[in-house]
């Protein structure tokens, strides 16, 4: 068993009420999830239920963050799989925004992780070193079957040489747009070798067209990890290295110089619309109506037309010069990762290979949660995808010769940072409590305070 460390993600002033302690009898929701209807219902009643024939059962909990939609699509997989395996049950918890990192935390603190528990490529690296994560290595290829990913794929969740989750899809940084708006307005959206400084014009342009209060043409972006991430890329350098932070003070002044001029240009939303953004679909100002283009990831483009009723287009983010590094790259949409406190790991790798191998539950899933790693559900999926969805496999596959090679593992204190130190910073800045040059030394300061090497 690994030693749980009693650190992790601190809990963010206004963040999400914690949700409930999990209950063996019953899905559990928190104000930001919602209780499914028709087919839905049936999944929640069917996971939360027991009975005297299934008390000796293994009872698994299974956690993640995301959308209305990704809940239907999640407890509907675990609903198939426990008609597939009737001695094992799932308990389902969805939390948005960061009360799921806060959640988190606690479960470390008391050596209660849940049994399966949603990870991203920039949080693997931390929690599998925090301890939080049960290597995989030894169920391969007994319980969980990946030999057809290929090598290069199973990459993307090792860290340290051990594997410490499951890729669930394949993604990339995207660029979502409103197409309707954007057609009606005349205006050419950003294509493939658009730079920073056409999407600024685009951007303003949007803004203009659009003639309402409180519509602008693009997202105040100085507070994505992610987008600075690529900016960075495209110049030579990254957010991250091994060790630390891979960036300097002169490059963080030049990142907020370009999103402060644009916002006082009326190219961004304002301050208090862009701290509505917890990271989560619905709270993004694309999808609340306040922008005509939003930065997210491309399996997100799902989730996003789910709840728009405009027509969405989706492209690459911009790049510093026609012709140069895109910055992109293939990662892991999402991860499952398995709880090192669980008492049934067999149990667990036999759920999550079911979720990535099964093309039935493949078709449930679609793209929701990326591209499937497995060919053979990529190819089972493909007929029933909606155009949408269709999009978004498009997309991954246009980025072939465009992505470069996938970054090092992020190094210890990744999320802290993003959370408690890079989006507070842009924040202040954008409601200019702080100059850009102030701005930029303590994103390095209190950076190199947070991220360490592993």
């Amino acid at each position: 068993m690994h030693k749980l460390l009693r650190s992790s993600v601190p809990p963010r002033a206004g963040g999400e009420r914690e949700a409930n302690n999990d209950r063996r009898n019953s899905m559990l929701f928190n104000r930001r999830t919602f209780l499914l209807g028709s087919a839905g219902a049936a999944a929640g009643l069917a996971l939360g239920a027991t009975s005297p024939l299934a008390a000796e059962n293994v009872q698994l909990r299974a956690m993640w963050w995301g959308s209305n939609d990704r809940s239907k699509r999640t407890l509907s997989v675990a609903k198939l799989f426990q008609e597939k395996n009737p001695d094992i049950s799932i308990v389902g918890e969805s939390l948005s925004g960061d009360g799921y990192w806060t959640k988190l935390a606690t479960q470390m603190a008391g050596r209660a992780i849940a049994d399966v528990f949603q990870l991203e490529p920039s949080t693997i690296s931390d929690y599998s070193k925090r301890g939080a994560c049960l290597p995989l290595d030894p169920f391969i290829p007994s319980t969980l079957d990946v030999g057809a990913f290929g090598k290069d794929v199973l990459k993307l969740t090792t860290v340290d040489g051990k594997l410490w989750g499951i890729g669930l899809g394949l993604n990339a940084f995207a660029l979502f747009y409103d197409a309707d708006a954007f057609a009606k307005a005349g205006i050419v959206p950003p294509g493939v070798d658009t730079t920073w400084k056409e999407y600024a014009d685009i951007a303003i342009e949007i803004t203009k067209a659009a003639g309402k209060k409180n519509v602008w043409g693009g997202p105040y972006g100085a507070r994505y990890a992610y987008v600075f991430d690529a900016w960075l890329r495209q110049r030579g350098s990254s957010l991250y290295t091994e060790s630390g932070l891979g960036f300097g003070v002169d490059e963080a002044k030049e990142w907020y110089a370009y999103w402060e001029d644009l916002r006082k240009r009326g190219g961004t939303v304002g301050a208090d619309i862009q701290t509505l953004d917890q990271n989560t679909i619905d709270t993004n100002c694309l999808s609340l109506g306040y922008s005509a283009m939003g930065m997210a990831y491309s399996n997100q483009m799902v989730g996003y037309q789910l709840i728009m009723k405009s027509k969405l287009g989706i492209g690459m983010l911009p790049r510093a010069e026609k012709g140069g590094p895109s910055g992109h790259y293939y990662r892991p949409a999402l991860i499952w990762s398995i709880g090192a406190t669980t008492e049934h790991g067999e149990e667990a790798a036999k759920f999550i290979n079911f979720f990535v191998n099964d093309p039935e539950a493949g078709k449930i899933l679609g793209v929701e949660r990326g591209v499937p790693m497995s060919p053979k559900v990529r190819e089972a999926i493909l007929p029933s995808l909606n155009p949408t969805e269709a999009e978004t496999v498009k997309y991954i596959n246009a980025l072939k010769d465009q992505v470069g090679s996938y970054p090092a593992p992020a190094p210890l204190g990744s999320t802290e940072f993003d959370q408690r130190v890079l989006r507070p910073i842009a924040d202040e800045l954008a409601f200019e409590r702080i100059s850009i040059a102030d701005a930029a030394t303590r994103l390095v300061e209190e950076g190199k305070a947070t991220v360490r090497a592993g």
